[in-house]
């Protein structure tokens, strides 16, 4: 690739910024960030948000001259190879990078919108973007209800945060257990328990009917404008809200790429050099979808911007999929006793039939651990409780070693 080549990347999140990095001096790359505050690391903001850092410290490193903030592409125009904007912009490009990430699932709740409205009630949240953040960050306070719907890994980094701020808060799960794709029943017990022990409280196989709203109070929002006052469940029973987090999962964002005819199936389709239907345009990311798999982690798009970036420099480099390990960890701010508790998963947790499973649970300690062994290879595995062991038992993962000695990999604590 010459100096001469024009990468426009439509995206200023981990997966744009991290390219536009690893371009740098090779190409004239410009990044098209739709948000308006300074790049951050969005994988930060339950952090932000329980008031344990600051916003700036989520931010991204600078991204210099090629990030144009607060601009939105809106419509790609393939034959002229040309990215149109919404400020009137028109920028031609020999390579499209499609970073475009994900949007909020926003569920099917009667309340949710007024008729052909798409303005949520006031005290309702999405909890996506630095803006989500900050709403709740400005609306929570001691003793306000909140309602967070949705129990998976964005479900429960939100009711963490929201009870380290003093809020009352409740946690309304579909399924069975929390976190029901990545743990099992014993993890998933573990979890909830912890989450109790902050006060949070949780409720299973709990389905969400719709929202209770009422007239915003004088001075706040255009007149008419609605504020939620509860969220009302499929049972009949009401629990009293003056904050609703959905947490409801992501979907990626494929607008711009199928408008302009590419093809999409979950995410825009990849092959193994991250390139979509049209040769000249690429995508990475949440948006993506590569070999059947959208994988919606920061560790995955970090790898494909890496090896997309060998590729636009001429490299001989192919993506063959990420060996992504989830992580959270969830402290108990002010010393409510009962201590870090970290939670790792990572590949497949899910026996097959002739998988070996080897499990340690100490309740005192409020530890778990669980790996799955094929042909004596850790191929996956879901680790609770204070874990300083996780880099030794994901480096083991990655490396497709065997273990040497899987009882110390597991129980090593380094020494507490």
């Amino acid at each position: 690739m010459t100096s001469k080549q024009r990468v426009v990347v439509i995206g200023g999140g981990l997966a744009g910024l991290r390219l536009a990095a690893r371009l740098a001096g090779g190409a004239a790359v410009t990044v098209l960030g739709e948000e308006q505050h300074v790049p951050y690391n969005r994988v930060l903001l339950a952090e932000v948000l329980a008031g344990r850092y600051a916003p700036e410290v989520a931010a991204l490193p600078a991204a210099g001259p090629a990030l144009r903030r607060g601009v939105r592409a809106v419509r790609v125009d393939r034959a002229d190879r040309t990215v149109h904007c919404d400020d009137g912009a028109a920028l031609a490009y020999d390579t499209l990078v499609l970073a475009t990430g994900s949007n909020p699932v926003l569920p099917p709740l009667r309340g949710l919108f007024e008729p052909e409205g798409r303005e949520l009630p006031d005290g309702v949240h999405a909890f996506r973007t630095m803006d989500d953040c900050l709403a709740l960050s400005q609306a929570v306070r001691p003793g306000v209800r909140a309602v967070v719907i949705g129990g998976g890994l964005l479900g429960v980094s939100a009711a963490r945060a929201l009870a380290a701020r003093g809020a009352q808060v409740v946690l309304a799960q579909q399924a069975a257990r929390l976190m029901e794709r990545q743990l099992d029943a014993e993890a998933s017990a573990l979890l909830h328990a912890h989450l109790t022990g902050l006060g949070v409280e949780i409720h299973t196989e709990c389905r969400v009917r719709g929202l209770t709203t009422s007239p915003a109070a004088p001075g706040r929002g255009a007149q008419g404008h609605r504020t939620v006052s509860g969220v009302e469940l499929a049972d009949g029973y009401r629990l009293d809200a003056d904050l609703v987090v959905l947490a409801c999962g992501v979907r990626p964002r494929t607008g711009l790429a199928q408008a302009a005819g590419l093809d999409v199936r979950k995410g825009i389709v990849v092959d193994d050099r991250l390139r979509t239907s049209d040769p000249r345009i690429h995508a990475i990311g949440d948006c993506a979808e590569h070999d059947g798999q959208v994988y919606g982690l920061a560790g995955a798009a970090l790898e494909q911007a890496d090896v997309l970036a060998d590729v636009l420099n001429g490299a001989d480099a192919a993506y063959s999929g990420t060996r992504a390990l989830t992580r959270l960890t969830l402290t108990t701010p002010g010393g409510a006793g009962t201590g870090p508790f970290d939670l790792a998963c990572f590949g497949e947790t899910t026996p097959r039939p002739g998988d070996d499973v080897v499990r340690f649970a100490d309740a005192t300690r409020r530890t778990y651990r669980t790996v799955v062994l094929r042909d004596d290879r850790l191929v996956g595995g879901v680790l609770l409780g204070e874990l300083s062991t996780v880099g030794a038992v994901a480096r083991t993962w990655e490396g497709d070693e065997a273990p040497l000695d899987l009882f110390h990999l597991l129980t090593d604590d380094g020494g507490h």
